[in-house]
């Protein structure tokens, strides 16, 4: 995938992985479309105007995190008059099931749209079963 977002995965609640991004700033909650498939689970989250270097997708105990930021540079001697985006932040958590394999998530951002592919434990994927006569 040419444009693999990073995931990191930390346990627990540690103090030293501060959030990159400020809570005192109100949050845009994507959209996203969550499918299940034969394989996992495919989640698909529009994003525009998140770089790949502005995005931060964790997991964190059982939850995925999606946060990432816009890159609207502000203007120093500029005031909006009016805005209909204040915030330039999104974030997003999802539970995750025991079925999902957390250490093989794989994501990429293409054009706005973040693209998490989540597989299911091996053992839990459907399979066919030949008959014999």
């Amino acid at each position: 995938m040419s444009n693999q977002t990073e995931l990191t995965q930390s346990k627990g609640n540690d103090a030293g992985n501060a959030r990159r991004f400020s809570n005192a700033e109100a949050l845009l909650r994507p959209a996203v479309d969550i499918c299940e498939t034969g394989e996992g689970i495919v989640l698909q989250a529009d994003m525009p105007g998140v770089s790949k270097e502005r995005m931060n997708l964790r997991v964190e105990g059982n939850n995925l995190v999606v946060e990432g930021s816009i890159g609207i540079a502000p203007q120093e001697q500029m005031t909006a008059l009016y805005a209909d985006v204040r915030s330039t932040v999104y974030r997003r958590s999802f539970s995750l099931s025991n079925e999902l394999e957390m250490d093989r998530i794989e994501a990429d951002l293409e054009n706005g749209v973040l693209t998490v592919r989540i597989p299911k434990r091996a053992e839990l994927r459907a399979r066919r079963i030949e008959v014999t006569s």
